[in-house]
């Protein structure tokens, strides 16, 4: 199989240990970017993704953010899947007792009950400032609009997490992806959606392309459908368990430039 399309995971696949593009993954996929299109797919938002897209200068493809929840073409949305309001208003109130942080996600909105160390955290990792609006002022903001959320992630102690996963599960069985990233995460999203829907969307829309055509990296939970779904599924060496099981070629970790070390590989490319 000719291979025409490679898309990518973002945190624990591409970068490195400063969460970061190393040199070598940035000129080998320079290299690449003109024989065949190079695509981010991530759980974040585009404005967390904009400055990775600059400096592989890949600025003209298109992304997916938000685990396949809005999918951007030259900048305009083609796809967005929201989280309804009415089940972000179940949540914040389930979730007053508790006081858990709760990130509100909408296209590059990106609000925060208080600057705290989850918010500081995501700020590091992310490059992007929140705004700080308190829970129900978002919601009250968005009903106005007719807005629903792209991504929550509710982030805080272990045991508050497990409460919200419980309640969720409980409540909204078919309406919500719950994916616990680790045991103080939780990233929430519509169950209408994952990358390997997002993925599909594209090639037929857009690239004219079959997902055996496809090749994907990933190493977390929500990457698990897209590594099986496609014609080669990488996973890197510091994938869990379940991604190691599906892909078919395990290459380095993330931290090890594993994506480039692939690419090279597979496509012959000599940095």
């Amino acid at each position: 199989m000719e291979y025409k399309i490679v898309f990518s995971d973002i945190d624990g696949t591409l970068l490195n240990h400063d969460r970061a593009l190393s040199p070598a993954t940035i000129s080998t996929i320079k290299n690449l970017k003109d024989k065949l299109p190079f695509v981010l797919i991530s759980a974040r938002m585009p404005a967390a993704m904009r400055h990775l897209q600059q400096d592989l200068d890949i600025n003209e493809q298109p992304i997916i953010c938000y685990n396949g929840g809005l999918i951007l073409v030259n900048g305009k949305a083609v796809s967005s899947t929201e989280i309804p309001i009415n089940t972000l208003e179940n949540l914040c109130d389930f979730n007053k007792n508790m006081n858990c942080h709760l990130s509100l996600y909408h296209s590059d909105e990106w609000y925060v009950p208080q600057y705290d160390q989850w918010a500081a955290r995501e700020e590091n990792n992310t490059k992007v400032k929140p705004e700080i609006k308190s829970n129900s002022d978002v919601l009250s903001s968005w009903k106005k609009d007719n807005k629903g959320a792209h991504k929550i992630m509710a982030m805080g102690d272990e045991a508050h997490i497990d409460e919200i996963k419980d309640f969720l599960s409980q409540n909204f069985p078919d309406q919500l992806h719950l994916y616990r990233s680790k045991p103080t995460y939780l990233e929430i999203a519509n169950k209408e959606i994952s990358k390997l829907t997002a993925i599909k969307f594209l090639l037929k829309n857009h690239f004219d392309l079959s997902p055996e055509q496809t090749i994907a990296f990933g190493d977390n939970y929500n990457d698990v459908e897209m590594i099986k779904g496609v014609g080669m599924g990488v996973a890197v060496g510091n994938a869990r368990k379940e991604v190691l099981e599906v892909a078919n070629i395990v290459t380095q970790s993330g931290k090890e430039d594993g994506v480039a070390n692939s690419l090279k590989e597979l496509f012959k490319i000599n940095v």
